[in-house]
C-alpha cells in the first residue's frame, strides 16, 4: 500500500518536472531550436493542424530553422502560421524550404526571459510540494484506516521527502541550465 502511494506520488512529481521543461523548451534565448515551432497550428484543408505533421522543420545553423513542407501547397499556410505564431519571427520562403532566422535578444528581454523561467520554475516546485503534502495527508489517513503501521508511515513521508527533494533539484538544475543558455550572449 504505502509503495503504491510512493509510486504514484513520484511519477506525479516527474509530470510536474517534465511539464516545466516543456515550458522552458518553448521559451526562446536567441538560438535556433525545433521547439519552438512545437506550438504552430497550420489552417491547412479547413483543419488546424501541427506544424511538424504537415512539415519537416529543422535547425539550418545556430540563428536559422528550416521548415520544409510535405506538400507544396502548404508553403503558403505554413509562412503564415508562422508569421502570425506571435513568436516575433519573419519567416522567409526560399525555394521549397522556409527558412526562419532567429533573432538576437536584447538584454533587457533576456532579463525578462530569465524572470519568465525563473516563474515557471517556481509553478513545479509548487506542484511538487503540493503533491508531497497530498501523499502525506494519503499516507495518514491510510494509516488511521490500519493498512499499515505507523512506522510504515513515517518511512513513507522520508521517502516522500527523498523524492521531493529530488524533484527541486531538477528543476533547479534545468532553471540554470535555461538561464545560462539566454544570457548567453
Amino acid at each position: 500500500m504505502v509503495k503504491t502511494i510512493l509510486k504514484d506520488a513520484e511519477d506525479r512529481m516527474h509530470k510536474a518536472t517534465e511539464v516545466v521543461r516543456q515550458e522552458l523548451a518553448k521559451i526562446r534565448t536567441g538560438k535556433a531550436t525545433t521547439a519552438l515551432l512545437d506550438g504552430v497550428k497550420v489552417e491547412y484543408y479547413g483543419s488546424a493542424m501541427a506544424l511538424n505533421h504537415i512539415a519537416n522543420v529543422s535547425v539550418m545553423d545556430v540563428h536559422t530553422l528550416g521548415v520544409q513542407p510535405y506538400d507544396k501547397g502548404a508553403s503558403e499556410p505554413i509562412h503564415k502560421a508562422i508569421q502570425t505564431a506571435n513568436l516575433g519571427l519573419n519567416p522567409i520562403k526560399d525555394g521549397d524550404i522556409i527558412r526562419v532566422p532567429i533573432p538576437t535578444l536584447n538584454e533587457e528581454r533576456r532579463r525578462e526571459l530569465v524572470k519568465l523561467t525563473k516563474k515557471f520554475g517556481e509553478d513545479g516546485k509548487v506542484a511538487i510540494r503540493n503533491i508531497r503534502r497530498d501523499t502525506i495527508e494519503h499516507l495518514k489517513k491510510a494509516e488511521k484506516e490500519e493498512h499499515f503501521s505507523e512506522d510504515e508511515r513515517k518511512r513513507g513521508e522520508t521517502e516522500i521527502q527523498k523524492a521531493t527533494d529530488k524533484g527541486i533539484k531538477d528543476i533547479d538544475a534545468l532553471l540554470t541550465l535555461k538561464e545560462k543558455e539566454i544570457m548567453e550572449v
